[in-house]
Parts: structure tokens; C-alpha cells; sequence
């Protein structure tokens, strides 16, 4: 897959390095603010009342279920590609993922952005094509 770099807006706003792929997908995938994803991801964290070390480390740890909901709520849909006892049969390469349209994919310890087969992120997350994808999030 061809790979263009896309912090989602995020330096606009810090300049040290973050692992926040939550907040810089969904920014890059929906094309809102970083800072305005980052309130979003923040009032989903406070909404479950979590302690303050997690909501003082948003966007940064944003688990599975507040992401869910958010992302559902954003208006996107979760379609899986793992299954229980099936292994891995998506992979993050040329042929495995729909071609056009805009998803937020769900790899090992992170999301990333594909629009029209082409990966936007900060670094190339495919691992030459053998990167297992668990599934994405479509539009509805």
C-alpha cells in the first residue's frame, strides 16, 4: 500500500512525539481538529469516570470500549476481520481492505487511517504488507 505521512493536525499544537494514533486517525479520517478530537476522546473518558491519571494521559490511552462508543456516536461502523479460531486473514496490503473509501483501521497497538488504499499516518504501521488487520471502521 502506498504510505503518505499525516499527523492529523497535531503539530499544529505540540511538537514532542506522542503515541496518540486514537486521537490523530480518527482527526485524519473525519477531517476535524486534532484538539477538537482530543476534547471528544477527553469528555467520552470523563462520561465513564475514570480516575484522573487516565484522563490526564488522554488522548494518548483511550481504551477499546470508549473508542467504540465514540466512533459509533461519530457515525461509523465496525466491520471485523478476526474472527476466534480463524487467525489472521486481513492483512494491511494492496487487495485485503475495500479500495475506496475512507476507514479507520484497527492494527496491533494502534489505529491508522486508509483513504482509497492509501495508508496516512506518521509512519508506515503495514510491515511490508504482513501487518494483521482486526478489523476497521467504515462510514455509514
Amino acid at each position: 500500500m502506498k504510505f503518505e505521512f499525516n499527523d492529523g493536525g497535531r503539530s499544529k499544537y505540540f511538537t514532542e512525539k506522542a503515541e496518540d494514533s486514537v486521537c490523530r486517525t480518527i482527526s485524519i479520517a473525519t477531517g476535524k481538529d486534532y484538539k477538537e478530537i482530543q476534547r471528544l476522546i477527553n469528555a467520552y473518558i470523563k462520561k465513564e469516570e475514570l480516575d484522573e491519571q487516565y484522563i490526564k494521559n488522554a488522548p494518548f490511552i483511550v481504551s477499546k470500549e470508549i473508542c467504540y462508543k465514540l466512533l459509533k456516536e461519530l457515525g461509523w461502523k465496525w466491520n471485523p476481520c478476526m474472527y476466534f479460531g480463524k487467525g489472521c486473514t486481513t492483512h494491511l496490503k494492496n487487495g485485503e481492505l475495500p479500495k475506496k473509501g475512507t476507514f479507520i483501521v484497527s492494527i496491533s497497538r494502534q489505529l491508522t487511517c486508509v483513504k482509497d488504499n492509501v495508508i496516512y499516518d506518521i509512519d508506515n504501521p503495514s510491515r511490508d504488507g504482513t501487518r494483521c488487520v482486526y478489523g476497521y471502521w467504515s462510514k455509514l
